[in-house]
């Protein structure tokens, strides 16, 4: 027999020891999302799953097309849940966009001018409390047209959060800068550019972040309402449509709304760090 080396013991034993750091790091949410879906489980069955579907029910009678095929086809509104996200992506990136243009827009006149500023915030602090869905009749008897209503219903509730951050932003800008400004001279371009935009850029994105939680929640709300395709939509039509499966759908919709709505947050937050990272 050939001996071992001496180190071959110390490397094998130390092997496991490899896989530890990420154990400890995927353990929490082993333990938390596993006893979760554990929980739902048993209140299905507790319930019974024609009322809530279980988590392995919901896999099951949505396996085929919902989960293997997001992005089938067969006309008119009858789609996959892929096509139905993206739907509603693009309506989000319309009146998110539009409110992220106007919102940083105003929001930088009213923290740079204290007098427009303090004479608006009544009126801000007025619309920015009416819920989404309160603005959809009045945008379409304005639009008569349920897609454009939404996008401003998106519009109207994304907007509030950017221009409030973006002018408490710009308020907030340390004394010591704006005496520099003065001191060196600057023009009220280069003091934009140079000191207000660099400063206020970690509370824009804060209201950005804010915005598209808010954007994503109103048009799901908004396409249950009056849309032709999208989630909320495909969430309405299945529960109108009752039968077996339906339950299941919406829940499937629903942990895809989620999804979804993480992964919105999740880039804006990172498109923050990188723009903070080059206005520094």
């Amino acid at each position: 027999m050939t001996p071992s080396s001496p180190a071959a013991a110390p490397r094998r034993a130390d092997r496991p020891h490899r896989w530890q750091p990420a154990v400890r790091a995927a353990l929490p949410y082993l333990v938390c999302i596993g006893g979760f879906l554990l929980l739902w489980q048993l209140l299905s069955l507790i319930l019974g799953t024609a009322r809530l579907p279980g988590p392995i029910n919901v896999i099951v009678d949505t396996w085929d097309p919902y989960i293997t095929q997001p992005f089938f086809d067969e006309g008119g509104t009858s789609k996959g849940l892929g096509w139905q996200i993206l739907l509603s992506l693009q309506r989000v990136a319309l009146g998110y966009g539009l409110a992220a243009l106007v919102g940083i827009g105003i929001g930088g006149l009213l923290g740079l001018n204290r007098f427009i500023g303090k004479g608006l915030d009544p009126v801000i602090q007025v619309l920015r409390t009416v819920p989404p869905l309160a603005w959809f009749p009045i945008s379409l008897m304005v639009f008569q047209d349920a897609s454009t209503s939404a996008i401003f219903v998106i519009f109207i509730t994304a907007i509030w959060p950017i221009i409030i951050n973006t002018a408490v932003g710009i308020r907030e800008i340390p004394e010591d800068y704006t005496n520099v400004a003065r001191v060196l001279r600057l023009r009220k371009g280069e003091y934009i550019r140079n000191v207000v935009i660099p400063a206020t850029v970690p509370y824009v994105f804060t209201g950005l972040r804010i915005a598209v939680g808010l954007a994503w929640l109103a048009i799901v709300a908004a396409e249950m309402l009056k849309a032709d395709g999208g989630i909320g939509y495909f969430i309405w039509d299945a529960y109108n449509a009752g039968g077996d499966g339906s339950s299941s759908q919406i829940i499937l919709a629903i942990v895809y709304v989620g999804l979804v709505g993480l992964a919105l947050d999740r880039l804006v937050a990172w498109a923050g760090r990188r723009v903070a990272r080059g206005a520094n």
